[in-house]
């Protein structure tokens, strides 16, 4: 969402993460921005203050496992879905002109929409205009269907969501370039082997001159086989045995000329969801997995893998974060008209 922001010409000065490693791609990647480590709740605010200054937006995503429809839906008796209540501290403190705070869907009608009640009348209390609803990724010209719960304030007037459209991007407008390794091959850094073959390639490899994050992971031999016997962009109906699963579309290739589904955090294991390859016998790579979720190329993800596919699979899609940012700019330079009249 950071690097969506900055994509609009924002200047992001600070980030609060909780994983070392997340934290550590955070720097790197931001290396003009404070990136401070640890839980939200142990904070100090003035020192943070005493760093980075005024802030003109705060953005952000509270943790959203509580409310996930992967896993079991606790509600109320999640502590971790009552972290909103850290970020809304941070608002009241630094007294932004702007805020974005980002959830799943299911947050918005988990137990009788509490939390979206409650948040919403928290932002309303502290003099924000807020609007509040589910925006589209595919939207924003990111190629995956990706739906997030987004809440937009402003102190300076009302402000409603963004209302966009884009041509549809396609799985293969996003990694045709990228369709040479096997299970197993790839380097956290190498060259690039063939030139963009689209516009969206070309806008990701913009500013990037290797190649990162282009790793494919080494399956096992069962995982091969089975993959072997499933034909390009189809799915377990191929195989032998009857596959059980929580994800619905396990053992699934990706359709070259449709987007992706939401990109989940086990992209790299073929029985996590739609995350195979449309041919070739394994998951997608991190870097493949980027260019779905809209991370330009210059983005690189640092840490174990096990960190690395969460950072991509828990994100918000830069270029979405982007269209929200744009939308803010112009609504601050509306406002701004408005009060020279």
């Amino acid at each position: 969402m950071s690097y969506g922001f900055e994509m609009a010409e924002f200047e992001c000065i600070a980030g609060i993460e909780y994983d070392e490693f997340i934290s550590k791609s955070f720097a790197k990647n931001h290396p003009n921005a404070y990136a401070f480590c640890g839980d939200i709740r142990n904070m100090d605010l003035d020192n943070i203050k005493t760093r980075i200054g005024d802030v003109d937006v705060i953005i952000g995503g509270p943790p959203c496992q509580g409310f996930s429809l992967k896993g079991k839906r606790r509600g109320l008796d999640d502590e971790r879905n009552f972290l909103f209540k850290e970020y809304i501290k941070f608002v009241e403190f630094f007294k932004p002109k702007y805020f974005v705070l980002e959830n799943v869907v299911a947050m918005l009608s988990d137990s009788g929409g509490f939390f979206k009640n409650e948040i919403k009348k928290a932002f309303e209390n502290l003099g924000y205009f807020v609007d509040v609803g589910v925006l589209n990724s595919l939207d924003f010209g990111v190629p995956q269907k990706r739906k997030r719960a987004i809440f937009i304030g402003s102190k300076l007037a009302g402000i409603k969501l963004p209302q966009v459209s884009s041509e549809i991007v396609t799985v293969w407008d996003a990694i045709s370039d990228l369709a040479y390794l096997e299970s197993g091959e790839g380097e956290f850094e190498s060259k690039y082997k063939f030139p963009p073959q689209s516009e969206y390639q070309k806008k990701m490899r913009k500013n990037s001159k290797k190649l990162y994050n282009h790793k494919a992971t080494n399956h096992s031999k069962i995982a091969i086989d089975r993959l072997k016997k499933i034909p390009p962009e189809c799915g377990k109906e191929y195989l032998d045995e009857k596959i059980t699963s929580t994800f619905g579309q396990t053992w699934g290739r990706l359709e070259k000329d449709k987007p992706s589904p939401t990109i989940i955090t086990r992209f790299d294991t073929p029985s996590n969801g739609k995350n195979s390859h449309p041919f070739l016998h394994r998951a997608i790579t991190p870097r493949e997995a980027a260019r779905l979720q809209s991370f330009p190329d210059d983005f690189i993800f640092y840490g174990p893998k096990s960190s690395i596919i969460k950072q991509i699979g828990n994100a918000v899609p830069p270029l979405m974060a982007k269209g929200i940012a744009e939308h803010i700019l112009n609504h601050y330079k509306e406002c701004n008209e408005s009060n020279r009249v």
